[in-house]
């Protein structure tokens, strides 16, 4: 569907179900189980979908490890099962990655061991694999980089990866095919009112400049590291309830692992774990805990950051990768709900469990949370909304249900598996104009029929949209997607009917962008 055919579909709806702000992983969540139970559901993000921490995480979909140290068993229960339904449900985007756990230390191996154990109890049927400890020979054999001083094995547990703003898109498309709607690039500015009571919204639309007034039975704010922004729209003297917390992530070679197997390091110098994982031909190294005091969209990455990272695995690799060797860095904000005033202030000890939140006004919140519960945080939002407003009680739907692009028996070997379903409709694309096949990048192996496809099927408004999430180009090389930019801003253009005016802006406006991706 067109956007001049969304922004009628706002037009001329009198009064909608539901309206959701934000879209990231939880208001896109959201706003597939509200259209998936049939409410009139209209989804609204200001700048692109997952342009925030949602298209920034580690790219794993997983129970957490960290999290069962600690005690929470009900959000490790609550992340297995999800974990399980969306390898289920969205198989050509979440994949089994085997973990290794180095022990060099003697009671590493019995203690993980016993403890993955559990996690894989806890994980009932919907179990990724079993884990198990390995001997030195058989650890090297799996991860050869591995530095092998004092090594004494490692312990192997199965977790799952994905690639976010994928399954964001996804998601996008999965809630317009179930006769929902969904804008990006529309702001909400402010709320219609009667007696106090939210009533509705105001937005602006990016490109035109047209202002809406959007009525609604309920509206939720689903703004992840924004939420106080809109509470405080809503009344301005509303006390915070996020605290953002930085998570830094650099993008190395895939020399540096040489495995298809990922890397756990369990116990970093700041207590949180440190992960190596194979990412589209890269390997991705992260993350960091950093308290923020204001959220940003586009955070800055800090020296220190990128120095403990590469410190923290060069203590583990045999190759130690340095600054020269990142090829892209990238930081997210965890929305994390803000602790009471006694707390002693370290970020990584936060729950990730969600909460939703209504303020006098009718406005609901929700909070926390991570990518591996979007499903359940959207189910349990529109449980509050139905309840709250008095919407026709109606059963979800979502555990059982394909995410746009479903398809069996992937082939991980295909540059394009990532469009599951939707690389036939890219074939078509390039049998019908044979020049599409080019390669704008062969190392990165992304053509010229990609960037259309984005364009007509995805919603891509721009050349940051393309280059950093609908593909992932801008993360795992910033100096190739700046080599990209100009082809992939002339088919937009030609695509979008721009002149050669925004064509030069594009590229421009990228550049700047990509350089806060590079190291000094």
């Amino acid at each position: 569907m067109k956007r001049s055919e969304l922004i009628h579909q706002v037009k001329s709806t009198d009064v909608w179900d539901i309206i959701i702000i934000g879209g990231g992983a939880t208001g896109l969540g959201a706003a597939v189980e509200a259209t998936t139970r049939g409410y009139k559901t209209l989804l609204l993000e200001q700048y692109d979908y997952t342009i925030g921490t949602s298209s920034r995480s580690t790219k794993l979909v997983h129970g957490g490890v960290r999290y069962l140290a600690q005690g929470n068993i009900s959000l490790v229960l609550e992340a297995l099962k999800e974990r399980g339904l969306l390898l289920k449900n969205a198989p050509h985007l979440v994949t089994n990655k085997p973990f290794l756990i180095p022990s060099y230390k003697w009671w590493y191996k019995p203690f993980y061991t016993f403890g993955l154990t559990i996690y894989d109890l806890l994980s009932g049927r919907s179990r990724f694999g079993t884990s198990r400890p390995y001997s030195k020979e058989k650890t090297l054999e799996k991860i050869p980089t591995l530095k092998k001083l004092n090594l004494r094995g490692s312990i192997l547990y199965h977790d799952g990866q994905f690639d976010d703003s994928r399954l964001g898109i996804n998601l996008v498309q999965t809630i317009i095919e179930n006769n929902g709607t969904a804008l990006n690039y529309m702001k909400v500015t402010s709320f219609l009112k009667e007696n106090n009571k939210i009533k509705g919204v105001v937005a602006k639309d990016d490109e035109t400049g047209i202002v809406f007034e959007i009525k609604a039975k309920a509206v939720l704010n689903a703004t992840g590291v924004f939420v106080d922004e809109i509470i405080q729209k809503d009344n301005p003297n509303a006390k915070n309830v996020i605290k953002p917390s930085q998570g830094v992530h650099i993008i190395i070679d895939r020399k540096f692992l040489q495995s298809d197997y990922a890397l756990m390091i369990p116990k970093t110098r700041d207590g949180r774990v440190l992960f190596a994982v194979p990412w589209h031909n890269k390997v991705i190294l992260g993350t960091t805990d950093v308290a923020k005091d204001e959220p940003v969209i586009e955070p800055k990455v800090t020296n220190e950051e990128v120095d403990f990272i590469l410190e923290t695995a060069g203590r583990y690799l045999e190759i130690k990768p340095t600054r020269a060797d990142v090829k892209s860095v990238f930081a997210g904000l965890r929305p994390l709900a803000a602790p009471k005033e006694n707390a002693n202030g370290k970020t990584k000890e936060i729950s990730r469990r969600h909460k939703i939140i209504t303020s006098k006004s009718g406005l609901v919140s929700i909070i926390g949370g991570k990518w591996t519960t979007y499903r359940e945080m959207g189910e349990d939002a529109i449980d509050k909304l139905a309840i709250l407003f008095n919407l026709t009680e109606r059963k979800s739907v979502s555990e059982e249900l394909h995410i746009h692009g479903y398809k069996e028996n992937v082939d991980f070997n295909n540059p394009l598996y990532f469009y599951g379903s939707d690389i036939q409709e890219i074939e078509k694309l390039i049998k019908n104009n044979p020049n599409l096949k080019k390669w704008i990048s062969e190392d990165l192996k992304i053509n010229k029929a990609q960037v259309v496809w984005a364009v007509k099927s995805e919603y891509a408004r721009n050349v940051e949209d393309f280059l950093s999430r609908r593909t992932r180009a801008l993360l795992l090389d910033a100096k190739e997607s700046i080599k990209m930019a100009p082809i992939v801003a002339e088919i937009m253009a030609n695509e979008l009917g721009r002149d050669k005016k925004w064509e030069i802006e594009q590229v421009k406006k990228f550049n700047e962008l990509a350089k806060g991706y590079l190291l000094n």
